[in-house]
Protein backbone atom coordinates (compact mmCIF):
# COMPACT_ATOMS: atom_id res chain seq x y z
CA UNK A 1 0.00 0.00 0.00
CA UNK A 2 1.34 3.94 -0.75
CA UNK A 3 2.13 5.49 2.07
CA UNK A 4 -0.86 7.79 0.98
CA UNK A 5 -2.97 5.01 0.79
CA UNK A 6 -2.23 3.92 4.19
CA UNK A 7 -2.56 7.60 6.04
CA UNK A 8 -6.29 7.70 4.22
CA UNK A 9 -6.67 4.22 5.94
CA UNK A 10 -5.99 5.45 9.47
CA UNK A 11 -8.41 8.45 9.19
CA UNK A 12 -10.85 6.61 7.93
CA UNK A 13 -10.49 3.27 10.90
CA UNK A 14 -10.61 6.13 12.76
CA UNK A 15 -13.96 6.86 11.87
CA UNK A 16 -15.38 3.55 10.98
CA UNK A 17 -14.29 2.53 15.08
CA UNK A 18 -15.55 5.42 16.62
CA UNK A 19 -18.74 4.97 14.69
CA UNK A 20 -18.84 1.23 15.31
CA UNK A 21 -17.79 1.42 19.26
CA UNK A 22 -14.58 -0.46 18.51
CA UNK A 23 -12.52 1.71 21.09
CA UNK A 24 -9.55 -1.46 20.47
CA UNK A 25 -9.29 -0.40 16.75
CA UNK A 26 -9.26 3.30 17.56
CA UNK A 27 -6.80 2.90 20.11
CA UNK A 28 -4.40 1.87 17.46
CA UNK A 29 -4.53 4.71 15.26
CA UNK A 30 -3.00 6.56 18.22
CA UNK A 31 1.02 6.60 19.07
CA UNK A 32 1.30 6.36 22.96
CA UNK A 33 2.25 9.67 22.88
CA UNK A 34 -0.39 11.12 21.13
CA UNK A 35 -2.00 14.79 21.60
CA UNK A 36 -5.39 15.62 20.62
CA UNK A 37 -7.51 19.10 21.06
CA UNK A 38 -10.47 20.67 19.38
CA UNK A 39 -12.38 23.90 19.04
CA UNK A 40 -15.96 24.16 18.19
CA UNK A 41 -17.17 27.03 16.80
CA UNK A 42 -15.34 29.99 17.93
CA UNK A 43 -15.30 28.31 21.56
CA UNK A 44 -12.10 27.81 23.92
CA UNK A 45 -9.73 25.63 23.27
CA UNK A 46 -11.00 22.33 24.12
CA UNK A 47 -7.67 20.03 25.74
CA UNK A 48 -4.98 19.41 24.70
CA UNK A 49 -5.35 15.32 25.95
CA UNK A 50 -1.76 14.06 26.14
CA UNK A 51 -1.24 10.54 25.70
CA UNK A 52 -3.24 7.68 24.28
CA UNK A 53 -5.00 6.89 27.61
CA UNK A 54 -6.31 10.44 27.76
CA UNK A 55 -7.31 10.37 24.24
CA UNK A 56 -9.09 7.09 25.00
CA UNK A 57 -10.84 8.57 27.67
CA UNK A 58 -12.01 11.25 26.05
CA UNK A 59 -13.58 9.35 22.74
CA UNK A 60 -15.07 6.58 25.32
CA UNK A 61 -16.92 9.24 27.63
CA UNK A 62 -18.05 11.05 24.18
CA UNK A 63 -19.67 7.83 23.55
CA UNK A 64 -21.05 6.69 26.68
CA UNK A 65 -23.01 9.91 26.41
CA UNK A 66 -24.51 8.83 23.33
CA UNK A 67 -27.91 7.39 22.26
CA UNK A 68 -27.74 7.43 18.46
CA UNK A 69 -25.58 5.65 15.57
CA UNK A 70 -22.83 8.41 14.14
CA UNK A 71 -21.64 8.07 10.65
CA UNK A 72 -18.05 9.80 10.69
CA UNK A 73 -17.76 11.04 6.63
CA UNK A 74 -13.89 12.12 6.43
CA UNK A 75 -13.12 13.63 2.67
CA UNK A 76 -11.11 16.29 1.08
CA UNK A 77 -7.78 14.76 2.20
CA UNK A 78 -4.36 16.81 1.72
CA UNK A 79 -1.47 15.69 2.45
CA UNK A 80 0.49 18.96 3.03
CA UNK A 81 3.82 17.57 4.08
CA UNK A 82 5.29 13.99 4.00
CA UNK A 83 8.33 12.09 4.66
CA UNK A 84 9.08 8.73 5.03
CA UNK A 85 8.11 8.70 8.86
CA UNK A 86 5.57 11.62 9.02
CA UNK A 87 3.22 13.46 7.23
CA UNK A 88 1.06 16.42 7.75
CA UNK A 89 -2.54 16.18 6.38
CA UNK A 90 -5.72 18.24 6.50
CA UNK A 91 -9.28 16.79 5.86
CA UNK A 92 -12.66 17.43 5.98
CA UNK A 93 -15.60 15.58 8.49
CA UNK A 94 -19.52 15.67 7.70
CA UNK A 95 -20.80 14.63 11.25
CA UNK A 96 -24.33 12.43 10.21
CA UNK A 97 -26.25 11.41 13.32
CA UNK A 98 -29.16 8.40 12.38
CA UNK A 99 -31.96 8.52 15.19
CA UNK A 100 -35.39 7.68 14.92
CA UNK A 101 -35.29 6.50 11.48
CA UNK A 102 -33.92 9.74 10.24
CA UNK A 103 -30.02 10.96 9.44
CA UNK A 104 -29.51 14.51 10.11
CA UNK A 105 -26.26 16.79 9.55
CA UNK A 106 -24.81 17.64 13.04
CA UNK A 107 -22.22 19.15 12.11
CA UNK A 108 -19.22 19.39 9.89
CA UNK A 109 -15.34 20.12 10.67
CA UNK A 110 -11.58 20.23 9.88
CA UNK A 111 -9.05 17.95 10.89
CA UNK A 112 -5.28 18.80 11.21
CA UNK A 113 -3.51 16.01 11.65
CA UNK A 114 0.01 14.74 12.38
CA UNK A 115 1.23 11.15 11.66
CA UNK A 116 3.83 8.94 12.64
CA UNK A 117 4.91 5.72 10.59
CA UNK A 118 5.89 3.60 13.83
CA UNK A 119 8.59 0.99 13.94
CA UNK A 120 5.88 -1.36 13.19
CA UNK A 121 5.47 -0.16 9.52
CA UNK A 122 1.85 1.30 10.61
CA UNK A 123 1.06 5.01 10.61
CA UNK A 124 -0.44 6.12 13.73
CA UNK A 125 -1.56 10.02 14.56
CA UNK A 126 0.38 11.79 16.65
CA UNK A 127 -1.73 15.04 16.87
CA UNK A 128 -5.23 15.64 15.79
CA UNK A 129 -7.52 18.99 15.71
CA UNK A 130 -10.69 19.02 15.69
CA UNK A 131 -12.17 22.23 14.34
CA UNK A 132 -16.21 21.62 15.02
CA UNK A 133 -18.28 24.56 12.90
CA UNK A 134 -21.11 23.63 14.84
CA UNK A 135 -21.80 22.32 18.45
CA UNK A 136 -23.92 19.50 18.14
Amino acid sequence: MSARGAIENVLNRYSIAYDDNDMTEMADTFTDDAVLSMRIADGDLIGPFEGKEAVMKLMTDSLASQDDQRRHVTTNVVIRKETDDSAVVSSYLTLIQVKDGKANLLSTARYDDELRREDDGAWRFTRRHIQLDLPY
